[in-house]
């Protein structure tokens, strides 16, 4: 349940990040088409995700461009501090979301 929840968290920080690609290209004088349709997939990506779960993401997102950063040999890939050893092996196991405890971004685990 919870790396179901996080990979929509992901896809939804990809969709967001599109759109604000998309606005900056848009802002450069340039037309961009399928903006909509993006926006439309990312309320309903959004409307799958537990309130609880979107509220963090949507504060994270607030003040960091990337919420959620993968981590790789226990490094966070957001702010590149080393994970604890028992955060990464608890991390690999999926049950339960983690936080970066340097830069409060949310945590996967690629390898």
């Amino acid at each position: 349940m919870v790396n179901k929840e996080l990979e929509m968290i992901v896809h939804l920080q990809d969709l967001d990040l599109m759109i604000d690609e998309a606005h900056d290209v848009e802002k450069l004088g340039f037309a961009i088409s399928g903006c909509e349709e993006l926006k439309a997939a990312r309320q309903e990506l959004a409307a799958k995700i537990s309130k609880p779960l979107l509220y963090r993401y949507e504060r994270l997102r607030g003040k960091l461009k990337r919420a959620v950063v993968p981590v790789k040999n226990d490094i966070c890939l957001g702010c590149f501090l080393r994970q604890p050893t028992a955060v990464g092996a608890q991390g690999r196991e999926g049950n339960e979301i983690f936080v970066c405890e340097n830069c409060g971004r949310m945590l996967y685990w690629i390898d």
